[in-house]
């Protein structure tokens, strides 16, 4: 099947082989100064050459080391000063080619360098096709939590090519289903059934699935771009997922990956939803069945819960001191800036170490 392009306003999303036609085309008519492609040593290996092959311009590689814990302004740092090193001036562009750590943060610092430059994004993993690089969000983390330094500034054109996702290892395939699950949570109840029974859907089927959820994400996007209201509710699962996250980050030898928080924070919100909006319970059991089938089940000391309680302060979502949540109504129903007592949250994690 052939997808169409979907026109944010401020940018074009492309797909598939096209795809790359367009690209070039853009690129010709800028006529930049210099091309920049940024990668991480993961994506270089297994995806820059299959890039440029297709990517008929003279470029200079920059590469940076993979995994979130690089991730940080210090990166940012040595990222500007190659950048001026190598003459890159306002008429230049950076190609980010890789996952959500590499376009979250190539856009930052294409977005800052010499007041902003132009940047394109790449996505070559699962999670950041459907999630990292839609929307404008970019930045680093602060230590181990999370995004909490950034601007919002889009790409000026972003290309989905499928065909990346076959050099992902199996955990970050998975990592990025869980955005997809949200999707369906927080706006679709027919798209969240066709994740349920993804088990049965063939390699042509996840082409179709991930346009979906792109432009479900897209269309929550252009309605509240700088995040006022309706687009809170990509926060589904977020607001104890990143604490999860940035608790094991710092503090077991096995990090989570960012999916696998995400997955156990929409479990403790369904339990959350069912006791302050009364979220149906057969909806709250059959979220967590779903999801456990693809995301292991982890134990958390009650030490632990505390501490990831206390995290949750650091949260960008709060305000005026308070922490808000995304809860459901039902599915596809979101109500978003809801605060929660700290004893529910306890309640939660007993629910979802429960074995199913």
């Amino acid at each position: 099947m052939k997808y169409n392009q979907i026109d944010t306003g401020a940018y074009t999303i492309y797909f598939a082989e096209e795809g790359y036609k367009y690209l070039a085309d853009y690129i010709k008519e800028k006529k930049y100064s210099k091309i920049f492609v940024l990668s991480d040593t993961h994506t270089h290996e297994c995806c820059v050459y299959t890039f440029l092959q297709k990517f008929p311009f003279e470029v200079e590689i920059i590469e940076v080391e993979a995994g979130e814990e690089y991730k940080t302004l210090d990166t940012c740092l040595s990222l500007w000063q190659t950048l001026s090193d190598l003459e890159a001036d306002r008429k230049s562009l950076l190609i980010n080619v890789g996952g959500g750590v590499v376009t979250d943060m190539g856009g930052f610092v294409a977005s800052t360098f010499k007041r902003g430059i132009d940047f394109i994004n790449i996505p070559t993993s699962l999670l950041a096709m459907v999630d990292a690089s839609i929307g404008g969000k970019t930045g680093v983390d602060l230590g181990t939590l999370k995004n909490q330094i950034g601007v919002i500034e889009n790409p000026k054109l972003l290309l989905i090519d499928v065909n990346y996702l076959n050099t992902l290892p199996k955990e970050e395939f998975r990592s990025g289903l869980a955005e997809m699950f949200k999707h369906g949570l927080i706006q679709s109840p027919a798209y969240w059934e066709k994740m349920r029974h993804l088990s049965t859907l063939t390699t042509d089927d996840l082409e179709e699935i991930i346009y979906q959820s792109v432009v479900i994400k897209y269309q929550v996007v252009s309605e509240d771009p700088k995040e006022q209201g309706l687009r809170k509710i990509l926060n589904f699962g977020h607001t104890l997922g990143h604490a999860i996250e940035s608790y094991v980050l710092s503090h077991r030898e096995k990090r989570l990956l960012h999916g696998e928080a995400v997955a156990i924070g929409m479990i403790l919100a369904a339990y959350i939803s069912h006791k302050v909006l009364q979220f149906p319970w057969d909806k709250v059991e059959e979220i967590k069945t779903t999801l456990l089938e693809y995301f292991p089940q982890e134990n958390f000391t009650s030490q632990e819960r505390e501490a990831i309680q206390q995290l949750l302060k650091y949260d960008k979502k709060n305000a005026y001191g308070r922490i808000y949540f995304v809860l459901l109504e039902e599915i596809g129903k979101p109500k978003w800036d809801i605060e929660v007592p700290s004893s529910l949250i306890q309640e939660a994690f007993d629910y979802y170490s429960i074995n199913h």
